[in-house]
């Protein structure tokens, strides 16, 4: 996006985690979990030329005059039916028992895009109910300059027929302090079948972040087997794996390896770091207490 000549504004959304009952709803740990996260973007490489942090509690009292009317104005032009259909942006059903807190959230959150004034709003798949609830609001206002909405791809767990990673089940995914051990661990246990490519969660992961990412895939393997190979595009490995030339235990090493790759300046910095190193240990104990109780 930046390359694209955009300024970008991520909203770390503490007050949306809050309503959600992240965290019990404790919002000084929801708090070290967001420092945590710009942390590990920071770690990651982010380009943060262009890139403004910005906190939801922080910038939506500073500017309460502003927020609370659109929120208002959102909630009097739909009906609690067609709010209740965006609640899936939360990872609840549509016919989940719900909190009044719950309603207000999509409320919010199409109050966001208008307050943050954003061009553009690049969320998930999973968040586009209430990007489209957006759009349709600027109908209702006769906005004519309505936000574009940039949806981008989830990725699968790890498990067979898990359409989405799954926070509660930690061997469904990769996240960002796993070691070495466990992210080979995790993917040698993964679904993927040899000569299927459809729903094949170690492919999806080749196309969405290793090739973006090297522009390249590399499989390193013995002669007898068709020896080491380079693929240049997703179109290749498919055809290849398709044929059964390329077998998964031959993708999921290379894979894990790439995955490796990429966090290994993750994990150079939350070693190096002491303040990191700190919040990382915090955030652990906290998602372990959380779990616990």
């Amino acid at each position: 996006m930046i390359r694209a000549g955009c300024k970008v504004k991520i909203w770390i959304a503490d007050w949306f985690a809050q309503l959600n009952n992240k965290m019990g709803g404790d919002l000084k740990k929801i708090q070290t979990v967001g420092r945590y996260m710009i942390e590990i973007w920071k770690a990651a490489g982010m380009n943060l030329d262009g890139v403004e942090f910005l906190w939801s509690s922080e910038e939506i009292n500073r500017r309460a005059n502003e927020y609370w009317p659109l929120v208002m104005d959102i909630g009097r032009k739909n009906n609690i039916k067609r709010i209740t259909r965006c609640c899936t942006i939360m990872g609840r059903s549509d016919n989940e028992e719900l909190t009044a807190a719950q309603i207000f959230y999509p409320c919010m959150q199409c109050a966001d895009i208008f307050f943050l004034k954003a061009d553009i709003c690049q969320l998930g798949m999973d968040q586009r109910k209430v990007n489209m609830l957006a759009r349709e609001y600027c109908d209702d206002i006769k906005r004519k300059n309505k936000p574009i909405i940039l949806s981008h791809h989830m990725l699968p767990g790890f498990k067979e027929g898990q359409e989405k990673m799954s926070k509660s089940d930690p061997t469904s995914a990769i996240f960002m302090e796993d070691d070495e051990a466990q992210v080979n661990l995790k993917i040698k246990q993964a679904f993927c079948p040899p000569k299927i490519v459809d729903k094949n969660p170690c492919l999806e992961y080749i196309q969405y972040i290793v090739f973006p990412w090297f522009d390249k895939f590399e499989v390193v393997r013995k002669e007898n087997n068709g020896g080491n190979k380079t693929f240049l595009t997703m179109d290749e490995l498919v055809a290849d794996y398709e044929a059964g030339d390329l077998h998964p235990a031959d993708v999921k090493p290379a894979l894990a390896k790439a995955i490796n790759e990429i966090l290994k300046p993750v994990r150079d910095h939350f070693n190096s770091s002491s303040e990191a190193k700190i919040l990382l240990n915090t955030v652990k104990v906290q998602l372990c207490t959380h779990l616990h109780e």
